[in-house]
This record gives structure tokens, sequence and C-alpha cells, in this order.
């Protein structure tokens, strides 16, 4: 295992203030209960954005949350990579929206993405501008606003989303040696573009604009094969768990905590157990958000560090999946 290059240095996450639970389903016409989900995601509630949130907005928060508790002002950003799957506008890119909403005149800003895995990629992509010297801070994010896309008819995939953000502060590991330095230990990505159809919107790109036949059928929003996603979902974390823990040269012993991208209490559970972790080392909160794609790991991260679950020098593994397919994993030493 190399020195890391990089650690993260603070997070934070903003959600909106509107809470939707399972019940409310049936005042949209929605035929399903909570027990019903709950049943087969684990999901009880998820934050769904007004008409003032926007993902740039809900970016905002948290980042200024993570700049706060790295002690990191707008002029010390070198970069921002944002993850989104529901930018703002198609041109420009919502991270250069964020940048200015934050006042980081001296920063490069862009999008990247992987869906629900972005915010690994995004972490990827920090660490790698910190290790060649292009950056000493960067500042990651993933945001979504799920509720934009998704198809408020389909009972298959509504029940599913939230929105929210997550970010952190990366910054370049100090030249003191440690024997345990904080820092990101080793990181893992993969894609399968064959797979794409399985999880996506039809509609509404360069390919196939936006026109009055694809707003009437809404092909522009989400369509999900349920079955066949769980099933590499559950193929590919378990891939991307063995190859960060074998990178990192660790084990599951050493793994204080794992924070698993939060889509489904199944797809946890098997996660966990082919990671060799007891539940009771995995943090879960897809009860309380849903899945809010590439925002789910970094706000599950945020939270197991506001509330302790997670210590200075803890060994933490992060991992997720998400629609292209991509998947990717991350260990990291708080």
């Amino acid at each position: 295992m190399t020195r890391p290059h990089a650690y993260f240095a603070g997070t934070g996450r903003g959600v909106p203030a509107k809470i939707m639970t399972n019940d409310d389903f049936a005042a949209i016409g929605i035929e399903t209960n909570d027990e019903w989900i709950v049943s087969r995601t684990g999901i009880r509630q998820r934050y769904i954005a007004g008409p003032n949130d926007s993902t740039c907005s809900m970016a905002a928060t948290a980042a200024r949350q993570a700049m706060k508790r790295a002690g990191v002002v707008e002029g010390e950003l070198d970069a921002i990579v944002l993850s989104t799957a529901t930018a703002d506008r198609l041109l420009p890119a919502t991270a250069v929206d964020l940048q200015a909403e934050l006042g980081a005149s001296r920063s490069a800003a862009f999008d990247i993405g992987a869906a629900c895995a972005g915010f690994i990629f995004a972490a990827s992509v920090g660490e790698g501008l910190i290790a060649t010297g292009n950056a000493e801070t960067v500042l990651i994010v993933g945001s979504e606003r799920m509720s934009s896309i998704i198809d408020w008819k389909d009972r298959s995939t509504c029940v599913l989303f939230g929105d929210g953000a997550g970010a952190a502060v990366l910054k370049r590991v100090p030249a003191k040696r440690s024997l345990k330095p904080a820092g990101i230990l080793s990181t893992y990505m993969r894609s399968d573009g064959t797979l794409a159809d399985l999880l996506y919107r039809p509609a509404g790109g360069a390919a196939i604009p936006f026109s009055e036949a694809v707003l009437a059928d809404r092909s522009y929003l989400v369509r999900m094969a349920g079955r066949e996603v769980f099933k590499h979902a559950v193929r590919s974390m378990a891939d991307a768990t063995d190859r960060a823990l074998d990178i990192a040269k660790l084990t599951p012993h050493d793994i204080d905590l794992l924070i698993p991208h939060q889509a489904n209490i199944r797809i946890i559970e098997a996660t966990a157990k082919h990671a060799n972790l007891s539940m009771d080392k995995v943090y879960v909160n897809v009860d309380r958000y849903g899945n809010t794609s590439s925002a789910s790991v970094a706000i599950a991260l945020d939270e197991a560090i506001e509330c302790g679950r997670l210590q200075p020098g803890q060994t933490v593994m992060l991992v997720a999946f998400g629609a292209g397919f991509t998947w990717a994993s991350m260990v990291l030493r708080v």
C-alpha cells in the first residue's frame, strides 16, 4: 500500500425540507402501501425537492458545510468535481453554477456522469488531481433532484428515489510521516456499457431530443428492469468490495465501517454478507432517504461522521453501483 495522496478534510449534506412517507403515495394515485415498499426495499420515507430546491442549491448547502468543517474558504478551492444525473440545465455544467454560487472564482469546475457510483468516481478524480500536483484542495459533490426525472405513475420506480446532496473537501496529505496516515488507501472503478438499457432514460438527449411526442409518452423519464438491475448490483458491489480490499492490502477485519450505496436494503445485506461484515458494521440510512443516486454515499458518510459511527483513525469502505452500469469502491482512513 502506497502512502495516501489525499484525505477527506470535511463533509457535508443538503436535503430538502419536504419529507414524503410511503403512506403519501396513495394521495397521488399510486396503488401501494408502507408494508409493500418496506418489505421490498427497506425505504420508509424520502426527501423531495420543492420549487426552490435545485441540484445546485442542494449542492451549495452541502458544499458550504463541508468547507466549514474542513476550514477551507472558497478562494482555496482548486477544483470542483460534481456528479449528477439531474443537471439543472443541459449546458453549462452544474459545477460551474455551483462555483458561481460559492464564489470560488479560481477553481476549475466540471461535472461527471456516473449515476449512483458518481461520488466515488468524483473522489477518485479529485485524488488524481491532487496526486499529479494539479490541485491542493478539491471539492467533490454528489447532488441529485431525482424527483424531476421519475415517472410518478410508475410504482416500480417512483417509490425508490429521493433528492439531496452530499459533499466533501479533499486535501493533500501533509508531508509529515505517520505510521497510519489518514487518507484514501485504495480506489476501484469499473463500467459495463453493454448493460446500459437496463437502467436509463430513453429520450431527452441530443440523439432523441425533447418533443411533444417525448413529453406525451414520458420517455424522458427513468426506465428500469428491476430484477436484472438487482442481480447485477449485487454481483458488481461484491466485485468492488473485493478489489478495494485487495488494492489496499487489507482484510474485512481491518474495516471499521462499510458505507454502501443506499438503494435497497436487500442489496446492502448481500454486499455486507459477501464482504464478511456483520450488519452492525454497516451504515444504513436508506429507510430515511431512499435512493439519492450519486448523493447517496456522500450523505451516508457525512451522517456517519456526524453521529460518531466513524471516529478519527478508523477505516471505512465506500461502495456503490449505478446506471451505466458503473460500480466503484474506495477505502479510506478518517
